[in-house]
């Protein structure tokens, strides 16, 4: 039985693609802070496994990976928006915390991964969920574009560093996505072109049901009538 194990799993992106490896037959590490939100996901599913902890948090981290034993694949995912303002009306408080999340959560889990990976000696999968602001940022975004340009550096280092050891690394770019996210996101913008989250959530299983003899490094799926290209 393939694994994953999923951070920011309890609501979003990551609950819909926990859901559907779940439904696909993975045992699905269920990462996030709220456990009760956990535990209804893994109800009827005996292959479910509820790790309770913080992505900024290393000790809690290391033990919720260790509880999880092998692993096959991370999937990337806990994430924060953070203010909507112009860069001089963000608190260093608020630049501080999305770094944290955004990027220190984000290396936390992949260095987790790629360390077990590497100790099982038979390679490994890590998909980090970038954002299509890791190429075109919206307006009063300045941390969480930040942050998400530099997941893609992140992709790049892993997708290299890991070859020695059978470990691939991608990065999935989801556009306007429906989830808790964006939902605050349109009620400012009620004209914004959105999708199901379950077209993301598919196509990290595409990414992740590949031989690790091929790797998609970058994926871009979003609803279409975003303005993500083009001129405006």
């Amino acid at each position: 039985m393939p694994s994953i194990l999923v951070t920011g799993a309890s609501a979003g992106i990551g609950r819909a693609t926990a859901e559907l490896f779940l439904q696909r037959g993975w045992r699905v590490g269920l990462l996030a802070r709220r456990s009760d939100l956990l535990e209804k996901i893994a109800e009827g599913h005996a292959q479910a496994v509820v790790l309770q902890a913080d992505v900024t948090d290393p000790d809690a981290m290391k033990d919720a990976f260790a509880r999880f034993g092998e692993i096959d694949t991370l999937f990337n995912n806990a994430g924060i928006f953070g203010p909507s303002a112009p860069i001089d009306e963000v608190a260093l408080e608020d630049w501080t915390q999305v770094l944290n999340v955004n990027l220190g959560g984000m290396f936390i889990a992949a260095r987790l991964a790629f360390g077990a990976m590497r100790l099982q000696g038979r390679g490994g999968r890590i998909i980090n969920n970038g954002s299509i602001s890791a190429h075109t940022p919206r307006e009063n975004s300045v941390c969480y574009t930040t942050t998400k340009h530099a997941i893609t550096g992140l992709t790049k280092s892993l997708a290299l560093d890991g070859r020695p050891f059978d470990i691939t690394a991608g990065q999935i770019d989801i556009g306007n996505a429906e989830s808790d996210l964006v939902a605050g996101l349109k009620t400012a913008n009620p004209d914004m072109h959105t999708m199901d989250v379950a077209h993301a959530a598919r196509s990290v299983l595409h990414m992740a049901e590949m031989p690790l003899t091929a790797n998609v490094p970058f994926m871009t799926v979003m609803a279409t009538k975003m303005p993500y290209l083009g001129r405006g």
